[in-house]
């Protein structure tokens, strides 16, 4: 059984909700961060074997949308593809079922990733098939409905996010704080080009002018405390939960390319990371923002690691509640 590597990723900015990427689907994001990836990992497109890509947003997006990203990328059509949707985790378990196929000898060049259009996301006439008939009829918004809707407990994940504020005992102010924080840290990077490396512009054609963005629109740097504290709840009128203190609309997508030993070896990429381990967890629906707890504790276990032998931990940061209790729970700096 060979190891598994990373050896190159990319991404493209991080558009706002019907911004700058708003002209471009998912898979055409997608394939953005593939190419990119690939053409960083000096791999040429007939060497890859399989492209796992998430996707979660995929109401009029199209057949196959893992295969689409590919096959715009460049990618030949004897290179299978996959789609997977695990909400937000989709892109993490592609990344895993690539190590997985390259651990097991099914593949030794995977590339992995994820990719999303928000913005795009199509409002749904669910009836209209049926036919329509007298009164009004309503539109459902696919993006909520498929993407931040509980098919579970039937309420906004935005409720979920009040529900762990509760029960961890987060308050306004810690998650404020949280959001203050992370905005800052998010400012002052994208001021000191730490994400300039990562990051591939893409090319909007507007009219008969083509425009390159290469920087993520959703950072707000003028952010504060006081200006946090003057919103409203979100979700519960009595919450805590604001639009300041969870995470935005966006549009983008990323790629990894993941190979076995022996290809990691031959590269010239200025870094590879072998994959030491990787875990998931279930817990009850309503529970989903303290997840990442048992996940970690489980990979940690994997590995023969603790919690203390961790210099850097990244977390999904859906929204401030989570990363707070997230980090209580795990006694995280």
């Amino acid at each position: 059984m060979s190891d598994a590597y990373l050896i190159s990723g990319a991404r493209t900015p991080i558009g706002k909700f019907l911004g700058s990427l708003s002209p471009l689907s998912a898979p055409e994001l997608g394939a953005v961060a593939i190419r990119a990836a690939l053409s960083r990992a000096g791999v040429a497109p007939g060497d890859v074997e399989d492209v796992i890509m998430g996707n979660i947003l995929a109401a009029g997006v199209g057949q196959a949308p893992a295969r689409q990203a590919a096959l715009k990328a460049g990618l030949p059509p004897t290179v299978s593809a996959l789609t997977i949707n695990k909400v937000c985790g989709s892109g993490l378990q592609a990344a895993m079922l690539a190590a997985q196929a390259v651990r097991a000898g099914d593949a030794r060049i995977v590339v992995a990733g994820g990719m999303e259009s928000m913005s795009r996301a199509p409002f749904l006439l669910t009836n209209a098939r049926e036919g329509l008939r007298l009164g009004n009829q309503t539109l459902i918004d696919s993006m909520i409905h498929d993407g931040l809707w509980c098919a579970f407990e039937n309420c906004h994940m935005g409720s979920h996010a009040d529900g762990t504020a509760t029960k961890y005992e987060v308050s306004r102010a810690d998650q404020d704080a949280f959001a203050a924080q992370s905005q800052a840290r998010a400012a002052a990077a994208q001021q000191r080009g730490d994400f300039n490396d990562e990051i591939v512009p893409v090319s909007i054609r507007l009219r008969k002018e083509e425009k390159q963005i290469a920087a993520d629109e959703g950072i707000r740097a003028e952010t504060t405390l006081a200006s946090l504290s003057q919103l409203r709840p979100a979700f519960d009128p009595q919450g805590t939960v604001t639009a300041g203190n969870a995470s935005t609309l966006s549009d983008g997508a990323a790629a990894v390319v993941v190979t076995d030993a022996a290809t990691a070896q031959k590269s010239n990429t200025p870094w590879k990371f072998k994959v030491v381990s990787y875990a998931t967890s279930g817990v009850e629906p309503r529970e989903i923002f303290i997840a990442p707890v048992a996940a970690v504790r489980m990979v940690l276990d994997k590995a023969g690691l603790k919690t203390s032998d961790i210099d850097l931990y990244e977390m999904n940061e859906a929204f401030s509640s989570q990363m707070v209790a997230c980090a209580r729970q795990l006694q995280l700096d």
